[in-house]
This record gives C-alpha cells, structure tokens and sequence, in this order.
C-alpha cells in the first residue's frame, strides 16, 4: 500500500478526528475501570455519536474505546483487585500483589507502559502486515483451531505452584465449559433440567465473581487491614534493571497477543492469559509470577493491548470480527456506511492510511493521559475499605447484571465469588480454572467439526500450521512435567546443603 503522507496529514490533523480521539480514548478509560463494563457496551453507548459522523473520526472513536478500555480494565485490577474488563483479568495476579506491597505506583506505570506498547506493535502490524496476516488468518479451520485451543489447554500444566491442584483447576473449567447446549447435538447437557444453565456459563460472571467479589469476601474475614497511606505508593520510576527485565516477556506477550486477535473468537480475556504463561518461560525470575512480578504485569497488559489492532486486521480486510468488540464494531461500521473489506481500501484508501496513523497516534494520547492521571488512580488506595468494598460489590452486581438484562449472571458471579474464596483459601491457581472454561468449547466445537468434514482425527497432524500447534503443545506439556521434577531436585539439593 502507497502512503499519501501530505493528505494522511491533513486528515489526521482534522479538529474532528483530533476531538473525536480524545473523546473515546478518555471515556474509554472510564468505561474500562468500571468492573463489568467493556469495549464493546462502551462502544455500544457511542453509536448514537458515530452514525452523524464522517468515516475516519467514527473509526477513530471506535478504535480508542477499544484501546481505551483495555488499559483502563488495569486499574482496577491493580488497584482492588477487580479487573475493569474480561482482559485485565490476568493483571490481577501480579498488579494487585504489587500494590499489596507498596509498589502501586511502579504497577500502574508498567501497565500504562506495557498497554501502549502492546499497542504500537499491533498499530504498526496492522499498518503495514495487515494484509499477509490476514491471508495467514484465512488459513485458520477446525483443525487449527482445535489445536490452538489445546495448545491454550497445555499451558495449564505450567499455572501455578502446584501441578496437582493447577490441572485440578483446570479441568473444573473444563467441565464448567460443558454445560449448557451442545451446538453441535442440540442436547441439554448439566443442566439438571432448569433453564438458567440452558445458556452455559459467561466468562464475564466468572471473572467478576473469581477476582472481583471474592476479594470482597476476603476483605471482609480480613476486617483489620487498614486503607493504604499515601507512602505505602512506593515510586512511580522503574530503575534500568526492571526496564531492561520487561522487554523481552513484552515482545514474547505482543506476538501472542497479536496471534490471538487475529483469530477470529479469541481475543483479550485469551490472549491475556496465552501472553502471560509464554513470557514466564522467557522471564528472568519466573518464580515471582503470580506473587507481584513486574515482568507478569507487563506481559499481561503488553498481550491485552496488541489484541487490538490483531483483531481489527481480519475485521478491516475480510470483514471479518476477531472479539466481541469487533464484532459491535462491525455492526457500527454497517451503520455509517463502511463496507470492510479488500475492496474498502481501493474505493477509501487515503481514509484507511489516516486511521490506521491515528491508530498509532492514540497510543501516544492514552500515554499522556494515563500519565496525567496516574496520581488520581492511586488516590482509590486511600478510600476506607469499608467504603470502597460494598461500592466495588455493587458495580460488580450492576456488570454481571447489565450482559444479559438477568439476574441469572448476577446469581453466578455470587457463586463463583464462593468458589474462587475456597480456591485462594486453600491455594488452588485461578488462571487454569478461566481458560479451561474459555478454550474448553472452542476446542470441543472444532474437534467435532473436524471429525464431521475429514472424518479423521489423522488431519490434525497433516495439516502444517495444526501440526506445528500440536507439536508445541506435547512439547508444553513434557517440559511442565519435567520442570516440577527439576524444581522438587533443586530443593532437595538446597536442603542437603543445608543440612
């Protein structure tokens, strides 16, 4: 694609696009730090504004809402414990410890670093990649699918601490996976013939009860902690060591993260988790992984964030969504008269060439933004917990309620809110139990298509990119098996010479 600079200029410093980009990147943010609420309800709320708007301020708000809400779902999560989107549910694991420890100030810069870095990468894939990638993309069938989900289900094996209790906890999101309607058969399954369960589980109930409201709950048996001090901050600045330390969990995190948003149906609350386990086998001190590691932090936000303009490649060159964000997306994009697709850059090519710069450009706007507002975010760590806790339980409430217009998702983040208390109390990983209810469907739907068109499980391995896949994942597996093995050596050989 031939860039006209002088007019991409010209459209990009247009008061429309400029205002237009600050408008949905700030209440983007907003949107993102509100636990239950994501890009998708955020962009929902903007269509009344998009559909009196020219082509490039319309993608533009749209696309710094997607960006907007994927940094801001880190606050929260950081903060409280309470991740703002599906997406910041991995942030959770080392943010909240951080802050824990007095490092708050050090957490949120490495996530306001990491989300817009994260977001670079995949604004310059998707400027000058977007086409092979979306070619490579179209290659993806039930067979690669499949194996991209097992090799997800593989990552399991590494979650944790303990081996035992990380499969334990992955097979219950497993069966979680289960229930509901085979769409394949039609069939009831687990339902125990009421129709509340005829709909399956949400991923979005699940988050906001495991993370959200089961810190709720701890707060409450814990009554004696006290709110954090303005020192309890700790530094906002990163020493060269922590920078040097992130670069390359990032790069491994915004490869998977652009993967993942590429494949249609994947998107963040995957990619998150996908980015996460990679980095730790790059990591240097993967052992603090889940106990406050600045390195985790920064995989994760760095693999949230490049899902955005991975899932917008396939939307933009194929029409086709790559999440639900997208997937509003495109039914904005039908409202204002966008037609994706490869004819869209031969009749709008100068229009495309100046979103997919301010693409770029809003990066540098949630930066600078984020920047600006790292002071007030933190103030949330001085509100009395008596305060904060029931306001957090509520627009817990009102974002498991607001999905489906039901009580019913309310009714289960309450329940897994119970479970993911007994979980932390007797020290069974989260992350396992999330994507084995994540990637459970979307491997058995893929299997069974598979074996319905080839009619042989054989497939899966002569085909090159689902061979590879699979490859990948045995290897996941044995090198899991075997690192707990050289972890239960090393501490035999630290105790004899101890003793």
């Amino acid at each position: 694609m031939n860039y006209d600079f002088g007019a991409v200029l010209a459209g990009l410093a247009d008061p429309s696009t400029v205002g237009m980009m600050l408008v949905g990147c700030i209440s983007g943010i907003i949107i993102g730090a509100i636990p239950g609420l994501s890009g998708s309800t955020g962009i929902i709320l903007l269509l009344p504004l998009i559909y009196n708007l020219d082509m490039v301020p319309a993608l533009v708000v749209m696309a710094g809402m997607f960006c907007g809400t994927m940094y801001g779902g880190s606050l929260p999560a950081i903060l409280i414990q309470a991740p703002g989107t599906p997406s910041a549910a991995a942030t959770t694991l080392n943010g909240y410890p951080l802050a824990q420890a007095g490092k708050a100030g050090k957490a949120i810069t490495v996530a306001l670093v990491a989300s817009v870095i994260g977001g670079l990468i995949s604004g310059l894939c998707l400027m000058f990649v977007s086409p092979f990638l979306a070619k490579f993309a179209l290659k993806f069938q039930a067979p690669e699918y499949f194996s991209l989900a097992l090799f997800g289900l593989t990552l399991i094996a590494g979650s944790g601490e303990n081996f035992i209790k990380g499969l334990i906890s992955g097979f219950l999101g497993l069966l979680l996976s289960c229930i509901g309607v085979d769409v394949i058969t039609g069939s009831s399954r687990f339902t125990f013939g009421t129709t509340l369960l005829s709909g399956g589980i949400g991923v979005l109930p699940l988050l906001v009860g495991l993370f959200a409201m089961t810190q709720v709950l701890i707060d409450v048996t814990n009554r004696s902690e006290p709110p954090m001090q303005e020192k309890d901050y700790g530094s906002f600045m990163l020493t060269v060591d922590e920078w040097k330390s992130i670069l390359l969990p990032m790069l491994v995190a915004a490869i998977t993260g652009i993967v993942i948003g590429i494949a249609p149906g994947a998107g963040g609350a995957i990619a998150c988790f996908m980015g996460y386990e990679l980095s730790k086998k790059v990591a240097r001190k993967p052992e603090l992984y889940g106990k406050g590691s600045i390195e985790g932090l920064a995989a994760s936000e760095c693999a949230n964030n490049a899902t955005t303009g991975g899932a917008m490649i396939p939307l933009i060159t194929l029409g086709v969504p790559g999440d639900a964000v997208t997937a509003v997306m495109l039914g904005a994009f039908m409202l204002v008269g966008i037609k994706p697709g490869p004819s869209l850059f031969q009749e709008t090519g100068t229009e495309m060439q100046t979103f997919f710069l301010a693409f770029i450009v809003m990066q540098f706007v949630i930066l600078i933004l984020g920047g600006l507002g790292t002071r007030l975010w933190i103030k949330i760590l001085s509100i009395p917990r008596t305060i904060l806790m029931p306001a957090v339980l509520l627009f817990c409430f009102l974002g498991a309620y607001s999905l489906s217009g039901s009580t019913r998702d309310a009714v289960f983040a309450l329940i897994f809110s119970i479970l993911g208390y007994f979980m932390k109390k007797f020290h069974y990983p989260a992350p396992p139990l999330i994507l084995g209810l994540i990637l459970g469907s979307m491997a058995e739907q893929n299997l069974n298509r598979t074996l319905m068109i080839h009619e042989s499980w054989t497939i899966l391995f002569s085909r090159p990119i689902s061979a590879v896949l699979m490859a990948i994942s045995v290897f996941t597996i044995i090198w899991s098996m075997t690192g707990t093995l050289r972890i239960k050596l090393k501490e035999k050989r630290r105790n004899e010479a101890n003793s």
